[in-house]
C-alpha cells in the first residue's frame, strides 16, 4: 500500500495532508512543502514521515575538559578502569559461578560509598539478609550502600529516578525481567532490553552503573553479544578455583587501556589488593628445577613476571599428550614443530605439560622464548640460571623476534633481584643497570648456546 504523502509549512512546522498555496496555520504563502519519509518500508516498521529534534553539531577540534573520575581508593580496582569511575558509564563485569564477582563489587561499592557518593546494590540472586551477610564477613556494614533484592526493571528505574544515586550496582542482568518483554528472565530478549534501557538510563541521569553477567562454559558473557557493545567497559574476573589468586582484566575500555589487569588474593576477609603482582607469583619458586622458566610479560600497561612450568615424559600412547593451562594449545604446537624442524629436536613419543604458575593467562607471543626454554630444560633434565628471565617471539623460521616495552619487561626484572635476562638481538638497544643482556637472532643459536644441541 503506497504511503500518502505529508506536507508541512516551513514557516511554522504546521502538517497538512494535501498541498495548498497559503499555510492556515500561520498566513504564509508558497511555504508548504512535501516532506519525504525518513525510511523506506513497510510504515509498521519505519520512521515515517515524521521529524524529530534536530541534533546540536560541534566541531571534531573543540577543546573539552576529559571526563573526572572518581576513585574508589581500592587501587587495582582504579587501575583497570583506566583511572576511576567515569560518570554516567556503563560497566559490565563477567566471571565464573563463585569466582568472587559479588564480593568484589559489595567491596567496591562500599570503597565508593565511604568516600561520599550516593550508591545502591540490587541483587536479584539473593535476598537482602544474604547481602547483608556477606557484608558482615567483609566487615562493610558501616558502609553507607543502600541495598535493595528485586528483578522488576520498571519499579528499579522508578527507584532509582527517585534516589538519584551516583553509582549502582545490578547483579545480576540475567535476572532482570521487563514486563514489556514476552519472555522469561534470562533470555536473550531480556537480556538485550534490560541491559538497553539500564544504560540508557544511567547516561541520562548522569549516574554510572555496574552490571553483573554470568558465563557460558566458554568462558563468554551469557546472553547476546550486543550487550558488551552496548556498555563502555567488559571486565572478566578470572581466576583458578584452586588458588587464592583472582585478577580483574579489562577487555574493552573506552575510557582507558583495554587489557590492563588488576591483581586480588581472595582471603577470608574477602579480597586484598597485591600490588605487586611479579614477586607473589614468583614467591613459592623454589629452588632451580628442570622445566621451570620465568617470562617478563605485559598486561595492559603493567609488567609482570611470572613462571612457566613444563613436563616431558615419555608417553605410551601412540598420540602423546599436549596438555596446556593457561597458554594457548596451539601455540605450543607451533613451538613445538619449529623445535624439531629448525633446531632438530623432536618431540615425538613425548607427552608434553606446560602449566603457567599462579592461576595466570598469558596471551602475548612474548612467551614464545620462555616456553621454549622451559621444554627444552624439561627434556634435557637441566635447570635454567635461577636469575635469569626470558622473553621473545618465535618465528616458523626460527628467528627470534624483538617485543614492544622489552625496557619496562627488564627494569621489572631488576626490581626483583634477576642479574640476567635473554632477549631477541633487535629491537630497541636498552642497557639496564645490573642486568645482564643474552641476546640472540635464532632459536638455533640460544639453543645451542644454552643447551649444546640445535
Amino acid at each position: 500500500m503506497a504511503k500518502k504523502p505529508q506536507f508541512t509549512c516551513t514557516a511554522c512546522g504546521a502538517h497538512f495532508s494535501k498541498w495548498s498555496g497559503r499555510c492556515d496555520a500561520c498566513g504564509q504563502w508558497n511555504s508548504i512543502v512535501e516532506e519525504r519519509p525518513l525510511s523506506s518500508g513497510p510504515a509498521s516498521k519505519s520512521l515515517g514521515a515524521r521529524r524529530g529534534a534536530p541534533v546540536k553539531l560541534s566541531d571534531l577540534g573543540t577543546q573539552e575538559d576529559p571526563p573526572p573520575r572518581a576513585q574508589s581508593g581500592l587501587a587495582e580496582l582504579d587501575r583497570v578502569l583506566g583511572g576511576g569511575l567515569v560518570p554516567a558509564s556503563a560497566i559490565l563485569v563477567g566471571g565464573d559461578p563463585g569466582i568472587g564477582k559479588s564480593t568484589l563489587l559489595l567491596q567496591a561499592i562500599a570503597a565508593f560509598a565511604r568516600k561520599g557518593m550516593k550508591t545502591i546494590y540490587v541483587s536479584g540472586e539473593e535476598a537482602s539478609a544474604q547481602v547483608r551477610m556477606r557484608a558482615t564477613r567483609l566487615d562493610l556494614l558501616d558502609a553507607p550502600v543502600q541495598l535493595a533484592a528485586e528483578t522488576n526493571l520498571r519499579d528499579i528505574l522508578t527507584t532509582l529516578e527517585a534516589e538519584r544515586p551516583g553509582l549502582v550496582v545490578i547483579d545480576s542482568i540475567q535476572t532482570m525481567w521487563a514486563d514489556n518483554v514476552e519472555s522469561a528472565p534470562g533470555s536473550v530478549s531480556q537480556v538485550r532490553a534490560a541491559a538497553h534501557e539500564l544504560t540508557s538510563f544511567a547516561k541520562r541521569m548522569g549516574m554510572s552503573v555496574i552490571l553483573v553477567g554470568h558465563v557460558t562454559k566458554d568462558g563468554q558473557i551469557a546472553g547476546p553479544r550486543v550487550v558488551e557493545h552496548m556498555v563502555d567497559t567488559v571486565l572478566y574476573f578470572e581466576g583458578e578455583r584452586g588458588h587464592q589468586f583472582r585478577i580483574l582484566r579489562a577487555v574493552k575500555n573506552r575510557f582507558g587501556p583495554a587489557d590492563e589487569i588488576g591483581v586480588f588474593e581472595m582471603t577470608g576477609s574477602g579480597l586484598a589488593e597485591v600490588a605487586n603482582p611479579s614477586a607473589l607469583f614468583l614467591s613459592e619458586r623454589g629452588a632451580p628445577s628442570p622445566g621451570s622458566a620465568v617470562f617478563a610479560g605485559i598486561e595492559g600497561t603493567r609488567p609482570l613476571l611470572v613462571e612457566f612450568q613444563a613436563l616431558v615424559a615419555p608417553s605410551s600412547l601412540s598420540q602423546p599428550r599436549r596438555t596446556v593451562v593457561g597458554w594457548d594449545g596451539g601455540r605450543l604446537s607451533m613451538i613445538l614443530a619449529v623445535l624439531e624442524a629448525r633446531c632438530g629436536i623432536p618431540f615425538a613419543g613425548l607427552d608434553v605439560y606446560l602449566n603457567v604458575a599462579g592461576g595466570m593467562k598469558i596471551s602475548e607471543p612474548a612467551a614464545d622464548l620462555a616456553v621454549a626454554a622451559a621444554l627444552l630444560s624439561a627434556r634435557e633434565d637441566t635447570s635454567l640460571p635461577p636469575d635469569t628471565v626470558i622473553f621473545g617471539e618465535i618465528s616458523l623460521s626460527g628467528a627470534l623476534r624483538a617485543v614492544s616495552q622489552g625496557e619496562n619487561r627488564l627494569k621489572e626484572a631488576q626490581k626483583l633481584g634477576f642479574t640476567a635476562a635473554i632477549v631477541p638481538s633487535g629491537g630497541k638497544p636498552v642497557n639496564i643497570a645490573g642486568l645482564t643482556l643474552n641476546r640472540f637472532g635464532d632459536l638455533t643459536g640460544f639453543v645451542g648456546d644454552m643447551f649444546g644441541a640445535g
